[in-house]
């Protein structure tokens, strides 16, 4: 049960994007992993029903007995649902395909877009800790992804540089603006990240000035590179910054975990 009149919890973040292969499943496991080694204690909600976050953080399908499904639609306990991963202060709420009914099943339940910031709020969350939630999102504008919103604080969007990137902003940005007006009013935007980068290429760095000209402060200053190793580390079940510890990628996400981490303390002052 809900109890709003407990102290605030953990900063909770929505990582979305409703245009696949932007690396926002990378940027969710890749930032987690490094808020946690800044010292943070983190949970990733995997939302996604492809489970990729889940299997890049190294929870095996058979190892997931309990997932988001059992946090939004069933009376599962917390630590039940709550998976520790092989990244110190790093945890997760894994996901499977059963997921991709969730939809389905919401739209019977009144309080279908509230379930995620429910769940989130339990007071037996308080018990673990956590000062950060990342929360995957699947990538298409779903019920999901309106209860990740409506959980969350703020949405960091991956944007890829590539030739209309941010044409496929406008639609994100007007459900943000529903959300506001329907369930969440101080929702805000975290900060959007550029992805796979690679400034020898005069496209990326189009992308980077028309992002920087039309949403300012909003985009970060760090820029994830378009790198090998950032590719490589979800095959072997593990965030870049444990596979290749010193690879640009990992140093990059670094950098991100650092400026979200300055952003939330100059808002918290």
């Amino acid at each position: 049960m809900s109890d709003l009149s407990r102290p605030e919890g953990p900063k909770i973040i929505a990582v979305a994007n409703q245009k696949g292969g932007v690396g926002k499943t990378t940027t969710a496991i890749n930032l987690a992993a490094a808020l946690a080694e800044a010292g943070r204690k983190v949970l990733v909600i995997d939302l996604d029903p492809q489970g990729n976050a889940s299997t890049g953080l190294g929870i095996d399908v058979e190892d997931r007995a309990y997932t988001t499904y059992d946090l939004l639609l069933e009376d599962v306990d917390l630590s039940e649902v709550i998976r520790p991963t092989l990244t110190p202060g790093l945890m997760i709420v894994p996901a499977t395909v059963d997921l991709s009914s969730a939809d389905i099943e919401l739209i019977a339940n009144e309080k279908r877009s509230f379930l995620l910031h429910d769940a989130l709020r339990q007071t037996a969350m308080d018990a673990f800790g956590f000062e950060y939630i990342l929360i995957d999102c699947p990538p298409s504008l779903n019920l999901l992804t309106v209860n990740a919103m409506i959980a969350a604080h703020s949405v960091l969007v991956p944007l890829q540089s590539e030739f209309f990137a941010l044409e496929g902003l406008s639609q994100l940005m007007l459900t943000i603006r529903e959300v506001r007006q329907s369930g969440n009013r101080d929702l805000r935007i975290e900060g959007i990240v550029l992805t796979m980068f690679d400034r020898r290429n005069n496209l990326s760095l189009q992308v980077e000035q028309d992002a920087r000209d039309n949403l300012g402060e909003l985009v970060f200053s760090t820029r994830i590179p378009r790198n090998v190793r950032v590719s490589e580390a979800p095959s072997f079940a593990m965030p870049v910054l444990s596979y290749d510890t010193a690879s640009k990628g990992a140093q990059a996400y670094r950098d991100l975990a650092r400026e979200v981490l300055n952003r939330n303390t100059k808002t918290a002052a």
